[in-house]
């Protein structure tokens, strides 16, 4: 009588994706379906069903986009890593890595892939934060080492990559053509508030009007889309 061996069980570690675009959601559950290790526990399209969700299944990791309706991507990072600095977050984004990378690093996040990449890299970049390891691009991850041995310093960043993540995030809107009253009410500021973060801007970027910050805005969307 010959024994065969039993395969072992592998244990699939559960995923919650959030992301607001529920095609993109659900081609990426489908994606899932396929992998033996891993498994999707749950889906959100904001933060406040994500942090409902959390508390519910605690995934064992959060597959996150930094473009979730009117919420801000990064402080939803920084709050998860409050509330949960365990869990760990693997930001999927759109957004040009150079303006987003090491800002959600530093908000928490274990991991940046922009979703660009190939299906195997997006799982390869899960496994590995997963695992336990931070995630980034080769070309980040150079740029991150320099940053950390002190070869580069803040100043020699391009214009746009010095700015803060407010004002990152007010530039962005301005390229959509929001108005000053639009981005107050969807980031919970008062107008005054967004007219000073507007001068900032064009101090920091070198911009003489508001036109022309209107103007290098949309030229720029292409780095946020």
């Amino acid at each position: 009588m010959t024994l065969t061996a039993t395969p072992p069980v592998i244990a699939q570690r559960r995923i919650l994706l959030v992301d607001d675009h529920p095609v993109l959601r659900e081609g990426l559950a489908r994606m899932l379906e396929d992998q033996h290790d891993l498994t999707v526990c749950g889906q959100a399209e904001g933060p406040m069903e994500a942090l409902r969700q959390i508390r519910s299944v605690m995934p064992d990791l959060v597959v996150l986009d930094l473009s979730l309706g009117n919420a801000d991507g990064l402080e939803f990072t920084k709050q998860l890593h409050e509330l949960y600095p365990h869990l760990p977050v693997l930001i999927l984004s759109q957004h040009d890595e150079t303006l987003y990378a090491e800002r959600a690093l530093r908000a928490g996040a274990m991991g940046y892939i922009m979703k660009q990449e190939s299906p195997d890299r997006v799982m390869a970049a899960m496994r590995c934060v997963l695992g336990g390891q931070a995630w980034a691009s080769e070309r980040m991850a150079a740029r991150l080492l320099q940053s950390v041995r002190g070869t580069s310093t803040e100043l020699d960043k391009p214009p746009l990559e010095r700015l803060t993540n407010r004002e990152i995030e007010i530039f962005r809107l301005i390229g959509q053509g929001q108005s000053t009253r639009t981005i107050a009410d969807s980031l919970c500021l008062s107008p005054k508030t967004v007219e000073t973060h507007k001068e900032h801007l064009k101090q920091k970027l070198g911009l003489k009007s508001g036109n022309h910050l209107l103007q290098y805005a949309i030229e720029c969307r292409g780095r946020f889309n």
